[in-house]
């Protein structure tokens, strides 16, 4: 099988350094164009990430002398990822969008837009339905995607399970979220070292807003959003990978402690669709009382899944648990990467 070419916009983040460290051995995809920022245009990869690759791993060989092309249509590539910061992502994404190109978002510029999917795959793929609607709309040929905030992913994928069995009414949740979530240079280590902020701009929004779409309804083309009530405060903590949150539930109908776990264990929803970068458990419990540990925890299942644990009752709400997960790689790089394998399963990709 041919592999399809991609073109990374924003390839030189921290972001776009994931997706093409993800991508070097990918069977269905193949990184074909690199683009970054005008200042960068011309230049070789390695040249321009010198003093800025931050993965342990060296850049893939066949990345090193690729140029650097502005990021706008003319790429030569099936699809693109986009990694671009939100600053400069809307106008950018949608020239794409419009001269043909298939984009799978990691920015959070068009999320909320309603005609737009904002898409984890084991919980909302009816949504891309949203595709026809976006290119009968915009008159596009190609079309957009996103996947959520790196924070909202990982907490959907713990509530998508008890939602099913249980339903869920309300969410308290505190995050303590790593400095690489970020970017790059990231926040000031004057700031950051022995100390927590706590406050992350626009951060909180995300995480009560953006889960009532992806666990809305989907009816004739248009998302209803879910009902249920999200309260969220967000903090960043000095730890270089991996977000850890603190999440208390209330229930429609409260269940035994084993039969939270039990759904966490057996959810397994797109096992069927043969993805190559789904992970096999999306949702990991760990027994032990002092975990998910951001050093212990944040490599299970290649970094794709949420690890959950600490499970107990909550004297306010129902229960409470913790959540951790790789802010990168299913957070960000893996989550667009995972939402164009999505793309090609259900035939959006020629």
């Amino acid at each position: 099988m041919r592999k399809m070419s991609v073109g990374v916009l924003g390839a030189t983040g921290m972001v776009g350094q994931t997706i093409i460290r993800m991508m070097e051995k990918h069977p269905w995809f193949e990184v074909s164009e690199v683009a970054a920022s005008e200042r960068s245009t011309g230049k070789t990869y390695e040249e321009v990430m010198k003093n800025r690759w931050s993965a342990s791993e060296e850049i893939p060989e066949r990345i090193k002398d690729m140029k650097l092309k502005e990021a706008k249509p003319g790429l030569d590539c099936d699809i693109v990822l986009s990694a671009l910061d939100s600053s400069v992502a809307s106008e950018i994404e949608k020239s794409f969008a419009k001269k043909g190109y298939p984009v799978s978002s990691n920015a959070k510029s068009h999320r909320m837009d309603e005609d737009i999917p904002l898409l984890i795959p084991e919980i909302n793929h009816d949504h891309l339905s949203l595709i026809e609607r976006q290119r009968k709309k915009r008159g596009w040929k190609g079309f957009i995607i996103t996947d959520p905030n790196c924070s909202t992913i990982h907490m959907c994928l713990a509530l998508k399970p008890l939602i099913d069995s249980f339903g869920v009414e309300k969410v308290s949740v505190t995050t303590m979220q790593a400095v690489s979530g970020a970017g790059y240079p990231g926040v000031p280590s004057i700031e950051i070292i022995d100390n927590i902020l706590p406050f992350i701009n626009d951060e909180e929004e995300k995480l009560e807003t953006e889960p009532l779409k992806i666990f809305g309804s989907e009816k004739n083309m248009h998302i209803h959003n879910a009902d249920m009530k999200i309260s969220a405060q967000c903090n960043r903590v000095s730890v270089r990978y991996g977000h850890m949150e603190a999440i208390s539930v209330k229930f429609s109908r409260k269940p035994e402690r084993e039969e939270v776990i039990d759904s966490f264990r057996k959810f397994s929803p797109i096992k069927n669709l043969g993805l190559p970068s789904a992970p096999e458990r999306p949702v990991v419990y760990k027994n032990e009382e002092n975990r998910p540990q951001n050093r212990l925890d944040l490599g299970i299942e290649g970094g794709m899944a949420s690890v959950v644990g600490r499970l107990r009752e909550c004297s306010i709400l129902d229960y409470k648990f913790v959540v951790l997960g790789h802010n990168l790689v299913r957070g960000a790089a893996g989550a667009a990467i995972l939402n164009a394998e999505l793309l090609k399963v259900k035939g959006y990709l020629e």
